[in-house]
């Protein structure tokens, strides 16, 4: 046994054992890089230093507010300095910061407010209409809206709520974080796009995040002060984490509120953006830029992908341009990208441009934080590394969520056989890279946002003429996969494509709205079973 039988005296203390959290990145930060600029939209540009002041004042306020350690705080906020301040001055009163998506209808809001227990929500005046009329529909509720105004771009504050800054202008500069002492506190709570029905609570925890930090700077092979621009919605679990990450590299954040060729072009010309993260639709909308949106840059600019499998041509067409890109993959589930399209210059360098894209698809092989992702059969065994075999992504590591909040068979079931269960269908090459083949359960990515096509069945069988509704992916140059329905109409009926558009867009988000709709018989087994593999083909072929 040796010296490790007699561990006499062997232990944690303060000095050797402190719990892992992403708070601790932007504490050491504050006086590591005091002068250096951490956050930058339009006119607003704050230093290190006073962005630890900044998010220290939103602690002090939401403590003097009655948020105590363990409670909620919701935001309804695009990629705007207050969301980004309220991913360290939530948790650093101890809270958990609930991004709400910004794209939701007013009844899933107003689930979430219910289902996460918010007792405040920091809210961008864009959307304190919503906020009001989710709250409006909730018996009892005592959650406060603080408004976050963007004068800049046309929305000042109602005069209705606190406004964000004059809550901070009054708030302690010097409140004392409260620093979690189990690293598996829980930091956050993300709520799915609702695939399966209403959406579950995902809990994510400080040593998770803390550690998908470091294992990005690893893989994306950061160096010290980059300058990255916030396209992914920090509503998409907490962007990646990335907003957690810069200050450990001591790099500079640029808010982006409107994603548009324009704008990224911008951003990389004029303040210098090096690394962004966005869906495919990102890419999309780069290649096909107006001459007119584009601006000239002299460095390479590194972008990680995810959301839904990238064309390889739109890999092609943007790599000339001076983007580097590297696919990624992963779900809330996981705080963001847990697999990486790793490069392999001695095997794939002299490769045809068309082949290389092609290879820049696949979803790869585990992040250096992650324990053991693969793909199995539905007996949990190993699938044939042979490029056809399929079966489903299964993930074992730190950066896996606690589970569904008040949800405990979801996640027994998510978690079943010691892996945490995707859902995604994937084959694995010889080399063992990962690649998407299908989607379980009928998902549809538009854009990067999940859309449930029993979500928007259920309200197309709503229309009085409508007799059965099937919704399937439809291919998209622009947003990657848009829904499209097929209908069987009850005899004599007639409505049109866009009455029932129309009709769809009255219950749901419109990004989950069908952009097609097809009448016409649906295929069924002989059980009466819709053959949606069937309609797959035909939105294809269309």
């Amino acid at each position: 046994m040796g010296w490790m039988a007699d561990e006499t005296g062997l232990g944690k203390t303060p000095a050797n054992y402190v719990a892992l959290t992403p708070l601790s990145h932007l504490r050491r930060a504050a006086h590591v890089f005091a002068h250096r600029t951490a956050v930058i939209y339009g006119a607003h540009r704050v230093t290190y230093a006073q962005y630890y002041e900044r998010c220290t004042r939103l602690a002090s306020a939401l403590a003097a507010r009655g948020v105590a350690p363990g409670d909620v705080v919701a935001t309804l906020i695009p990629n705007l300095p207050a969301q980004a301040e309220a991913h360290f001055g939530v948790p650093a009163c101890g809270a958990v910061l609930n991004t709400i998506n910004t794209r939701l209808d007013v009844d899933t809001v107003s689930y979430i407010f219910g289902h996460g227990g918010a007792k405040v929500a920091l809210v961008d005046t864009q959307f304190v209409p919503l906020a009001e009329v989710a709250l409006a529909g909730m018996d009892g509720s005592s959650l406060e809206i603080i408004e976050v105004p963007d004068e800049a771009a046309g929305f000042p504050a109602t005069g209705r709520h606190p406004v964000y800054e004059e809550v901070l202008a009054a708030a302690d500069p010097t409140f004392e974080w409260i620093m979690p002492e189990d690293e598996w506190e829980s930091l956050a709570l993300s709520y799915t796009s609702g695939t399966t029905g209403r959406p579950k609570g995902v809990v994510h925890h400080h040593r998770g995040a803390y550690l998908m930090t470091m294992g990005t700077v690893v893989s994306w092979q950061l160096t010290l002060h980059p300058v990255y621009l916030a396209i992914v919605p920090l509503f998409h679990c907490n962007g990646w984490n990335h907003t957690w990450m810069m200050p450990v590299l001591g790099g500079a954040i640029v808010c982006c509120r409107d994603i548009t060729a324009a704008n990224i072009f911008n951003a990389i010309a004029d303040e210098g953006v090096t690394h962004f993260g966005g869906a495919p639709i990102v890419l999309n909308m780069l290649v096909n830029a107006d001459a007119s949106d584009r601006r000239p840059f002299d460095h390479v600019v590194e972008v990680f992908t995810a959301g839904a499998p990238p064309a390889p041509a739109t890999l092609g067409k943007i790599e000339t341009m001076g983007f580097n890109v590297t696919q990624v993959y992963g779900l809330t589930e996981t705080y963001g990208h847990v697999t990486e399209c790793v490069w392999r210059s001695e095997d794939w360098d002299e490769l045809p441009q068309d082949d290389k894209a092609a290879i820049k698809a696949r979803q790869g092989v585990a992040f250096p934080m992650m324990e053991h992702i693969t793909v199995m059969d539905a007996h949990m065994a190993q699938v044939s590394m042979d490029g056809a075999a399929q079966g489903e992504i299964m993930i074992r590591g730190n950066s896996v969520m606690k589970g569904y909040y008040k949800n405990p068979q979801a996640t027994s079931e998510s978690f079943e056989g010691g892996y945490f269960h995707s859902g995604d269908i994937a084959i694995q090459h010889p080399d063992g890279y990962i690649q998407i083949a299908d989607r379980a359960k009928d998902i549809i990515i538009s854009g990067g946002e999940n859309i449930s096509s029993v979500e928007v069945e259920g309200v197309l069988m709503a229309h009085p003429d409508v007799n059965l509704a099937a919704v399937v992916a439809k291919p998209d140059d622009k947003w990657g996969e848009v829904p499209c329905a097929f209908i069987e109409l009850k005899p004599g009926t007639a409505p049109s494509e866009a009455d029932l558009i129309a009709f769809s867009r009255e219950k749901l988000a419109g990004f989950k709205a069908p952009k097609k709709v097809v009448f016409q018989e649906l295929p069924k087994t002989s059980t009466g079973k819709i053959q949606k593999f069937e309609l797959r083909k035909l939105a294809a072929a269309d």
